[in-house]
């Protein structure tokens, strides 16, 4: 069902703003915080393009106008007080000025590394790996034996997957999956296909939930 929103029922702060943050679609990454009035709002609305409210030079600006690092607007939300927007966008380069990916680079407490992003961290190693062989390293081994090679680990993978499945062992699953896993994705390095394919598909496959519409 597809409802209808007044923007005017935002809760702008007493100089006509509103905290908007900025999300990359496909990573999850928070990229930066920024400050819309209506106006920009209304335009990011209808261009699919992000646009902020600079409090300092108190004027419009479009993201990536002269950077060329534009951010393709995917959705909007709004939080359940309404006085925070959120928009997921595709990126077309970094969002910080100092050329960062986002402008929380910096950390100021890790308890440990996040495992969020660990696929495409393997996904994007397996790219470099090809692209710059390494003697010694078994992801250039996969590469210089080629598909017939790999599709052999994948089903062998298959294969120890289904066995420690079968055997109840949690463990052994676990393992075998994330080696499933690897081999499935220089499978994919060789056939051009990537996880944001694997996961269009899911998406299309999952019903679409309620979306607000702004008059």
């Amino acid at each position: 069902m597809i409802m209808s929103i007044d923007l005017k029922s935002l809760k702008f702060d007493e100089n006509g703003l509103i905290p908007a943050i900025v999300q990359d679609d496909q990573t999850g990454n928070v990229l930066m915080l920024a400050y819309m009035n209506q106006e920009a709002l209304q335009k990011t609305l209808e261009t699919k393009e992000t646009w902020f409210y600079s409090r300092s030079r108190q004027e419009l600006w479009n993201k990536g106008a002269t950077s060329g690092n534009k951010q393709t607007v995917k959705r909007i939300s709004i939080d359940c007080d309404q006085d925070t927007i959120l928009l997921q966008v595709n990126p077309q380069g970094p969002a910080c000025h100092t050329g960062e990916t986002t402008c929380f680079y910096t950390k100021i407490f890790e308890e440990e590394a996040s495992i969020r992003e660990v696929v495409q961290e393997v996904a994007e190693e397996i790219r470099v790996r090809k692209d710059n062989p390494v003697e010694g390293s078994y992801t250039t081994y996969l590469f210089r034996e080629g598909l017939d090679k790999v599709l052999k680990k994948v089903g062998e993978e298959s294969t120890e997957v289904v066995i420690g499945a079968k055997n109840h062992d949690k463990e052994e699953v676990t393992n075998e999956l994330a080696d499933l896993v690897y081999h499935s994705l220089v499978m994919m390095e060789i056939l051009d296909v990537t996880i944001e394919d694997v996961k269009t598909v899911l998406r299309k496959r999952r019903p679409r939930k309620e979306v607000l519409r702004h008059d």
